[in-house]
This record gives C-alpha cells, structure tokens and sequence, in this order.
C-alpha cells in the first residue's frame, strides 16, 4: 500500500464522463479523498457527451508535490487535450521518475507512450490507440498494473479500474468490500 497523500484525477474538455466519474466514485466510496483537477483554466469541465463537472480545483492553483497516483481519464477531444497541456506532460513524467503510480484508461494510455514511459511496461488501451503505447507490451488484460503504471481498456471497465487503484491504494480488503456494496462481486 502507498504511504504519500494526494490523489488527483486531471480533465480536460472532452473527458469520457463514464471513465471519470465511475473512478472517482469508487475511490471516493473507499475514503480517498480523490481531488478533481481542471486542466482548462476554468472549474467547470465539459464531457464527450455534453455532461459538466466542477472540479475541485485549478492545475494552475495546485503544488503536486506530495502525490501518490495521477489519473488520465480518456474519451476525445479530452486525451488530446491532456497530451497537449505541457505542464501536465512534465509533472507525468516527474511523477514516473519518482517512482509513484501513474493511471490511464482508455486512449489516455497512448498518453504515456508519448511521454516514453512505458518502455518494457505491460499495458492496454482502447482498440485503435495501440501503435502509440511506444516501447510496451499489449497486455489481453481489460485493466493491468505492470510497476507504477496502470492502465484500462475502456468505459466498461471503468469500475474495475477504480477497483484496482482502491486495492493499490487502501489494500484489497477495502476494494472487495466496496466491490460488494456495488454489487459487483
């Protein structure tokens, strides 16, 4: 389990809303207090399919300093947007270097192959992204943690992702125990 403290989930407009929202959700049934991070320069953030969401806080407003795992939600415009935003780009790879946990679902995962993160790394992404995970390993897997980077494959594992990131973070007996609150296991 991480012993650092902060959490932080970016968006960018044009966020998938499922990935998003279904992470946060499941972390925040786990009492991780997950900080909702708007890379737009303004709270409120529009999804893929029209729905808004105000972060918690600004990119701009917040020290990183302290962060235990970093979250991409995918969906488009919103993975390029993320990929485009520079300063986010240097604190994902401040992030790797240090050894802390990295999280991407969906097309955000092509994210890390940009930034050449994932050389020898087992990951998986949403079909079609794949020639951009450089230097990985296509996992059969719909989520896989290989070292400090997790990845999932789409909207539909969305829970399983949150899942996950509960157990690395809270241990598995707290991610089974919010797995069968949601009916999942």
């Amino acid at each position: 389990m991480l012993s650092r403290r902060d959490v932080f989930i970016f968006l960018a407009n044009g966020f998938e809303e499922t990935e998003a929202i279904a992470t946060i959700d499941v972390l925040r049934r786990g009492d991780v207090a997950v900080k909702i991070v708007s890379i737009t320069g303004e709270a409120t953030v529009t999804g893929s399919h029209g729905i808004q969401i105000v972060a918690d806080a600004l990119f701009e407003r917040l020290s990183f300093n302290d962060s235990k795992l970093l979250i991409l939600p995918g969906g488009m415009p919103g993975t390029q947007n993320l990929q485009n935003h520079e300063e986010l780009g240097e604190l994902l790879k401040k992030q790797f270097s240090s050894n802390q946990y990295l999280a991407a679902i969906c097309a955000a995962s092509k994210i890390f192959g940009h930034l050449n993160l994932l050389h020898g790394k087992e990951v998986i992404c949403y079909p079609g992204y794949e020639d951009e995970l450089t230097g990985a390993t296509l996992s059969k897997l719909n989520v896989v943690c290989d070292g400090n980077i997790i990845t999932a494959k789409g909207a539909a594992f969305a829970i399983d992702f949150g899942l996950k990131l509960l157990e690395l973070l809270k241990g598995k007996a707290v991610a089974d125990k919010v797995a069968q609150g949601m009916l999942v296991k």
